[in-house]
C-alpha cells in the first residue's frame, strides 16, 4: 500500500490528501494505518517534535507548580472530549484518538477525524511546572485572567490550515493545535479559542 503522512503524524493511504502541519518542524515514523470516527484503526508509532518550547517564568494557573512533574494535576486530556468539539463523529463519548504519543511532554492526546478528504481535529499537549511559548505567533488575546497566544496559519499556502495556542494552565503549560483545511466549523483559531474556554472551566485546582 502507498502511505502519506497526516498532519497529525498518523500515516494513512495516499488518496486522503493533507499537507503535515509545520513540515520543518515536524520528524516522525509510523506504519500504515487509518481512522474511523476519530478511533485509529491501528497502533502507530509516533515521534513528532510540536512548534513549542518551554518557558523557564513561573506559570499562571490553579495548582502549584514545583519544577518536576508530580501527576497531581490529573489527566488533562480527560477534561475535554467529542462533545466539546464540531466535529461530526458517531460516537461523541468515544475515547481521544490517541493518548500520550509525544514524550516531550507530561501529558498529550488528540481527536482526529476525517471530513472528506481531509484530516481534521485538535491535539493538546501539557507540560506541568513550566510555560509553553511559541517559536513565533501573530497575536493574543485574553480569558478571564489568562493570556493566551496563538499563531493562525489559516491562510499560509505551506500548511494545512491550522492554529496553535498557548496559555498557562494548571501550574504548568498547555498548546492546543486545531487543524481544519474543511471550512465546515469556523474560523479555526475560534475553535481553538473554544476548546481554551472549555479547559479553562474545568482547570485542576491545588
Amino acid at each position: 500500500m502507498t502511505c502519506r503522512v497526516s498532519a497529525f503524524g498518523i500515516v494513512v493511504p495516499m488518496r486522503r490528501v493533507v499537507i503535515s502541519l509545520l513540515v520543518a518542524a515536524f520528524g516522525l515514523t509510523s506504519a500504515c494505518a487509518y481512522t474511523v470516527n476519530g478511533t485509529p484503526v491501528a497502533e502507530q508509532v509516533l515521534d513528532v517534535d510540536p512548534p513549542f518550547t518551554s518557558a523557564p517564568s513561573t506559570p499562571t494557573g490553579s495548582a502549584d507548580p514545583s519544577g518536576e512533574p508530580t501527576g497531581d494535576v490529573g489527566d488533562i486530556c480527560a477534561l475535554i472530549g467529542w462533545k466539546d468539539l464540531p466535529y461530526e463523529v458517531a460516537d461523541k463519548n468515544a475515547e481521544p484518538t490517541e493518548t500520550g504519543y509525544d514524550s516531550a511532554f507530561d501529558q498529550s492526546c488528540k481527536w482526529q477525524t476525517s471530513v472528506g478528504s481531509l484530516d481534521v481535529g485538535v491535539t493538546l499537549r501539557f507540560r506541568e511546572g513550566r510555560s509553553i511559548t511559541l517559536e513565533q505567533n501573530n497575536g493574543e488575546f485574553d480569558l478571564g485572567d489568562r493570556k493566551v497566544t496563538y499563531f493562525d496559519r489559516t491562510t499560509d499556502t505551506s500548511v494545512q490550515p491550522s492554529c496553535v495556542l498557548v496559555m498557562d494552565y494548571a501550574g504548568g503549560g498547555l498548546g492546543i493545535i486545531v487543524i481544519d483545511g474543511s471550512a465546515r466549523f469556523g474560523a479555526i483559531c475560534d475553535q481553538g479559542k473554544k476548546v481554551a474556554e472549555v479547559l479553562l472551566e474545568k482547570e485542576p485546582t491545588s
